[in-house]
Parts: C-alpha cells; sequence; structure tokens
C-alpha cells in the first residue's frame, strides 16, 4: 500500500525469508507476540499487512471460523493473488526432541496444534484465489519454516531469531528511520496521561474552556478555531508549543463539533469541515459576542491551496475513511505529533479528546492494536468519551478503516518489492 502524499516511493528488496519476517516489526511498529501475520502478494510485490491474536485453538469449527475471517480481512486487497503467513508464537519450541512448532510427533492426533490452523488457512486462502505461498514459525528464540519438516536442511529447532533482527532488510529500514517501538499491549497499562501533567498548560487550558463555553454555536468562533488548528498544523511538527497555546488547543478540543472538525480537516481539508459543520446546523446567531483566539507567535499561515484539490465529502465519509479518496496523510501525522504533545500534558477531557484522535489516525492506518490501546486509555482518563468509546466499538469488531482496505488511499512506511 502506497501513501498518497509521497511522491517518490521508498523501495525495498525482500531477497529471502530473513527479509520479509524483518520487515513486519517496521510495518506493525512492534514485534508482535502470539499473533498471526498475513501478508498479502501481487505477483512478487507484498500488499497488505494484518496482524490478528492466535485464536484459542480447541475446535475445529472455532479453527474454521478463524480462517473464514482472516480471509474476509485479506479479500480488501483486491489486486492480491497469493498470501505469506507467519505465526508468532512459542508453541512447541521446547517439548521435545521430536516436536516442531506447529507439528506432532507421528501418530499422535494434530487437534489443537499450529499446524492444523495454517491448514484451515490454506484451504480458505486457497478458494479465495490468494493462496498461501509460504509459511513460518517465529518463537523467542528460533524461527524456522511451516512446511519443512526435513533435518537435512530444517533441523529442529530452527535458524536463530537473531538472523531476522540482523537481517539486511532489517538494517536498511533502521538506517531510514524505521523503528520498532513497544508492543501497544504494554502501553495500554502504562501509566495514565494525568501522572505527568502540566499545570500551566491545564491552567490554560481551563482558562480558555471557560471563555469558550458561550461561543460553542458561533460561527465565527469556529472558523477562529480552524484558523488556529490551521496554523498550527501547517507549522513543522517539531514546534514546541506555547502552555497558553496548548491550553487553547486542548480546550477546543473539549467541543466534540470542534474536535471533530479538527479531524475532517487534517483528512480532507476546511472546505469538508465546514461543510459539515453547516450540514450539522450546530451554529446560533453569534450576537456581541466577539471571538476567542491565543498569541500565535511565528507560526505560518495555512494554505488554501491544499484545501482547493479536495472534494467536499461529509464528516461520517471522512470518519470513516470512505472519502475522500486518497487523505492528507502528511497532514495526519501532524495532527497526530501535535496531539501527542497535548495529550502529554495531562488527562481529562483534553487529554481524553488527544488520545481519542491519535487512535483515530491509528485505525485510519489500519493498525488496530495500537488504536485500540490509545482508546483504552482516553477512557481510563475520562471515563464514557463518547468518541472514544463509539471506535473502540469499530475496531473491537474488527471493522477496517476504508482507506485502509484499499491500496490506492492505504498508509505505509515503505513500498517493498520481492525477489
Amino acid at each position: 500500500m502506497t501513501p498518497p502524499e509521497r511522491p517518490t516511493p521508498e523501495r525495498l528488496t525482500i531477497t529471502g525469508p530473513e527479509d520479509i519476517l524483518g520487515f513486519i516489526p517496521h510495518s506493525l511498529g512492534y514485534w508482535p507476540a502470539n499473533s498471526l501475520v498475513a501478508m498479502t502478494m501481487q505477483g512478487k510485490r507484498l500488499g497488505a499487512t494484518l496482524r490478528v491474536d492466535l485464536p484459542v485453538l480447541d475446535s475445529d469449527a472455532g479453527l474454521r471460523r478463524f480462517a473464514r475471517t482472516v480471509r474476509e480481512y485479506l479479500e480488501a486487497d483486491h489486486d492480491a493473488d497469493g498470501t505469506l503467513l507467519v505465526l508468532f508464537s512459542d508453541e512447541g519450541w521446547f517439548a521435545g526432541a521430536d516436536s516442531v512448532p506447529g507439528g506432532v510427533p507421528a501418530g499422535v492426533p494434530a487437534e489443537g496444534t499450529l499446524a492444523w490452523l495454517v491448514a484451515a488457512l490454506e484451504v480458505e486462502l486457497e478458494l479465495s484465489g490468494r493462496p498461501v505461498r509460504d509459511a513460518w514459525y517465529v518463537g523467542e528464540v528460533f524461527w524456522r519454516n511451516a512446511h519443512c519438516f526435513d533435518p537435512s536442511c530444517c533441523p529442529f529447532p530452527g535458524r536463530s531469531v537473531e538472523e531476522i533482527r540482523e537481517s539486511r532488510l532489517n538494517a536498511e529500514m533502521v538506517f531510514r528511520g524505521s523503528s520498532v517501538g513497544e508492543d501497544p499491549s504494554v502501553a495500554a497499562v502504562a501509566p495514565p496521561v494525568a501522572a505527568r501533567a502540566d499545570g500551566s498548560v491545564l491552567e490554560a487550558e481551563e482558562r480558555w474552556a471557560g471563555e469558550l463555553v458561550a461561543l460553542r454555536g458561533s460561527r465565527s468562533q469556529f472558523a477562529m478555531v480552524l484558523d488556529v488548528w490551521g496554523r498550527v498544523l501547517a507549522a513543522d511538527p517539531g514546534t514546541i508549543l506555547p502552555a497558553t497555546l496548548a491550553g487553547y488547543l486542548r480546550a477546543s478540543l473539549r467541543v466534540p463539533h470542534w474536535r471533530d472538525a479538527v479531524l475532517v480537516m487534517s483528512a480532507a481539508g476546511r472546505q469538508a469541515a465546514e461543510q459539515g459543520a453547516e450540514d450539522f446546523g450546530i451554529f446560533e446567531p453569534d450576537g456581541d459576542l466577539p471571538v476567542v483566539s491565543p498569541p500565535l507567535g511565528g507560526l505560518p499561515a495555512a494554505s488554501p491551496a491544499e484545501d482547493a484539490a479536495y472534494p467536499v465529502p461529509g464528516y461520517g465519509d471522512v470518519l470513516l475513511g470512505l472519502a475522500p479518496a486518497s487523505p492528507r496523510w502528511n497532514r495526519m501525522r501532524t495532527l497526530e505529533v501535535v496531539l501527542l504533545q497535548l495529550g502529554a500534558a495531562g488527562g481529562g477531557e483534553g487529554g481524553a479528546a488527544s488520545l481519542t484522535g491519535r487512535g483515530w489516525i491509528e485505525w485510519c492506518r489500519g493498525r488496530g492494536s495500537f488504536a485500540h490501546a490509545l482508546l483504552d486509555q482516553a477512557l481510563a482518563v475520562h471515563p464514557g468519551y463518547r468518541l472514544a468509546g463509539l471506535l473502540s466499538e469499530l475496531v473491537s469488531r474488527g471493522t477496517l478503516c476504508g482507506w485502509a482496505g484499499r491500496r490506492d488511499a492505504a498508509w505505509q512506511k515503505f513500498e517493498t518489492d520481492a525477489a
């Protein structure tokens, strides 16, 4: 999947299984555990990457349901003509000299093994026109091919995982600035954001929130909020926001239709944000109330030219990734960096809004594990936060963002060629 805003795709040549396996943690952002990773192929090129938790291997019916679900996910890549499977698990590595991951000694029933899962997936994917071209087991210490049991070429327990970590492709990706972070399931139990609260930002947030409360229905104030956010998103993503500006931004996110407009503007442009607000009928007569804005210092002006190239979709279509045809991934990345800075100031409603916005961006990228972790954190710092709850339900049901399901729109760090 190729990011639509990247003018010159970065291509990575894959020459062997170590490169394929080394690509996965960079594609996901972390080293998976107890996971199935399925990658579609389009000829010799890698397509979409899917990661799901391994199922409880307790019945044939359960395995078949799981395999059908994986097939349905991968069918979103309409150009795929093959699949690679990688099962990250410690099952079977040290059960005895005659054991192999996913295998069983001769004469022993194979129910409940990873081998049955691979077999079920092979049947479903063959029927869908995306046959399994190869499969591997990866444990904590060793990895091996799932189809090779010949001790002359595939001796047990397998090859060292260090070969994956030290592969040529892994080194190239690190050189290009890619990194493998912490498992999002670990991040989900990290100390709440409130533990790192910045008093000056939170004080500014409360002050601004008090001034903005009477202006929630003001068309002029709405335009001012978009002006401020537009200039912040046009700035260098590494800009450290002054406390008074950070507080204003957090306070603006506490107004649901302003928060939604910021998300929509980042993906689809200002016209979509403005038209959606009009369609929802959120505005009231402004009266004599003046608009409220923070000092903006040397922030650059937002470029209206960027918005002119985009059609004007509705809020719902943007938030579900159904429109525009391709979102503005670079601007969404800038928003993510700003939200990370705002969220670090503290929890509460402003912190929950920041975490939820980041969760939405991760869901748009197709990274459900990260999205789920961030949404859980949002609900922890502000229980009952509605947008986090709604998005969490989508992620939990396995719903894919529209952009993540289309190669021409989806986000991915790298474009790869398999040799």
